[in-house]
This record gives C-alpha cells, structure tokens and sequence, in this order.
C-alpha cells in the first residue's frame, strides 16, 4: 500500500517537478509561488503553533486557507487583487496535490472551490505630455546619477517597457543607427523589439558613449555597477516626480508609478488613432483584450464619440404613476 507524501514532500515536488520541469515556469513565476508558500507557512506557524515541517494537509483545510486570506487583507493590507494571486498559487498547487495524491481529493476539492474575491476597478493611472516633459527634464544633468536618469525616465516613457524589462535591459539590446530600437525579453519570455524616437536615440548614444559598458554590462547600472532593482528604480522616479512637481503642478495630485508611464504611453498612441492590436503588440499583452481598459481611461475618446450623436427631442418629466398601488410599489 503506497504511503501518503508529507506535506515538505509535496511542496519540493511543486517547485521541482511541477513548475521547474513540467511547466518550465520563469524565475519570476517560481519567485511569486515561493513568495506565497514563505506567507502561508509563516501564517501557519503562529496560529497553528506548528514549525512548517510538521505541517500536514490536513492542516491546511479550506477553513484555514480562508483564514489566510483574511490575514493578507486584514494584518498585511493586501489589496483583493494580491489576495486572488495567493489564492491563485495556492489552487495551483492543490491541483497538483490532488493528481499526487487522489485519497486527499475531499480536501483538495473544498480548497479549489474558494473563490477568486471581486473587487472593485478604477480607471487606469497616467500623464500627460506636459506632465512626462517636466518628469523626464527633473534630474540633474550636470551628474552621472542625473544623464542616467535622465535617459531611464526618456526610454521608459517612449518605450513602454515594464520595470522589470527596463532593468534587464543590456548594452547590446540598444540597436542604433537607421530603425534605432530596443530589444528585450518581455513578460511570458517573449522576444520583441521597440522602436525609438530621434530623441531617444540621441539620448541613449550620448549615454553609451559616456557610459562605455561592455555588451553584456547592464543598460542602466546603479552606482556599483550593477543592474538596478525594481525598487532602485521606484526611488529615483519616486525623487524625481517631487521636484518636478515644481514646475508641474498637476503632478501633485497624480500617483506616479513606473507602470504610470507605460499607461501613459498607451493612452498617448491610442489618442493618436493607433489601433489597439498595434498597442497590444508594443506592449507586449497576451491578448488584445488587455488594451480594454485604456478606452475606458480616455475621456476624450469618450466626449469625440458624444459629439457625434444628436441631443434627443424628448421633453423632461418625471413618471407619475395614475394608481396608489403602483406609487406603492414605485417608492420601494
């Protein structure tokens, strides 16, 4: 009779066997994974007071998994988007469970059932061309911090490219010269090349020829000379966007993100009547469908399609029901 695998067991198969051999996961899908297992055992040590290699499935019910969810909102002030990604992980790996070990399929099938929580969605976040200009002039030029900057920010808000590709970015991923572009490895480890205006170009060559960094020597180093980290990135744009607010005054009621600057160069393309499959493919979204929310962000797009429509010749009013039980039942 096959004997149960513990609960280790099943979690070093995950990562091994699951995400790193069968579905060759990337390093930033096992990091988010591993992320939530580290939350999930810490949260299972304090209040089941168990170390998490004497934990066993059956501690982790649906019962405690719901009372995990509650401490990510509740303790850690985890949005509900954040929440369903823990979630979404820990129904990965209950499908594994359950193939692993079908006598748990009980368990496994009470945990898959808890759903995804909604929430609420708010328009999408973004600058305007004045607003990316004061950004983009803010660091100072008379410094390497400052040209380094200076060019991030510029190649950042022309490209779109998502913190995470800006940071991979090497010397050798800048092709100048005639069709100047920029190639990246991209979400879903896809391959695509950006386009660079005249600007940028001349940006990103001053840089280079200062910079002199060997091909494979990261784009925008930090001042050891290695590549910078999401969050050295979230701080120079965090400084810069508080001076520029001095010139800028509509930035002071603006959150700016580095993600900000990629919506914002969506919205411009879209303003200027590119398709969406176009800003799709920029972008490098998996589906068309993502471009979505960019239409319902631009309110010009919206006030060029009222324009179009005729006001209606109905006279105003109020509808006045003619019997008591109908006023009744219009008053509840």
């Amino acid at each position: 009779m096959k004997t149960q695998a513990s609960f280790p067991a099943l979690v070093q198969g995950y990562f091994t066997d699951r995400l790193m051999q069968q579905r060759s996961a990337s390093p930033h899908t096992i990091s988010s994974h591993r992320d939530t297992f580290r939350l999930l055992l810490a949260f299972a040590q304090i209040s089941l007071q168990k170390a998490p290699t004497t934990l066993t499935l059956a501690d982790l019910d649906a019962a405690f998994i719901g009372r995990f969810l509650d401490h990510l909102e509740k303790d850690r002030c985890n949005t509900p988007q954040t929440r369903n990604v823990r979630l979404a992980t820990i129904h990965s790996f209950f499908r594994y469970v359950a193939l692993q070990e079908p006598s748990c399929c009980a368990l496994t099938q009470r945990v898959l059932a808890i759903p995804a929580k909604r929430h609420k969605t708010k328009p999408v976040d973004f600058l305007t061309r004045p607003e990316i200009q004061a950004l983009v002039t803010a660091p100072d030029p008379t410094t390497w911090s400052g040209r380094r900057d200076r060019t991030l920010l510029l190649v950042a808000a022309q490209t779109g490219l998502r913190v995470g590709e800006l940071v991979g970015l090497c010397c050798q991923d800048v092709v100048l010269g005639t069709g100047a572009h920029i190639r990246c490895l991209g979400k879903g480890r896809k391959q695509r090349c950006t386009p660079l205006r005249r600007d940028a170009v001349a940006a990103l060559r001053a840089w280079l020829r200062e910079y002199h960094g060997q091909p494979s020597a990261p784009l925008f180093p930090n001042a050891r000379g290695y590549p910078m980290s999401r969050d050295g990135v979230e701080y120079l744009l965090t400084r810069h966007v508080a001076k520029a607010r001095l010139t800028c005054p509509s930035l002071r009621h603006k959150r700016v993100s580095p993600h900000v600057l990629r919506h914002s160069l969506a919205m411009e393309l879209l303003q200027h009547g590119v398709d969406r499959s176009v800003i799709a493919l920029w972008l490098g979204h998996e589906s068309i469908e993502t471009t979505q929310v960019y239409l319902h962000a631009n309110l010009a797009l919206k006030q060029a399609a009222l324009a179009k429509t005729s006001p209606l010749q109905a006279k105003p009013g109020c509808y006045r029901p003619s019997d008591k039980l109908l006023a009744f039942l219009q008053s509840l």
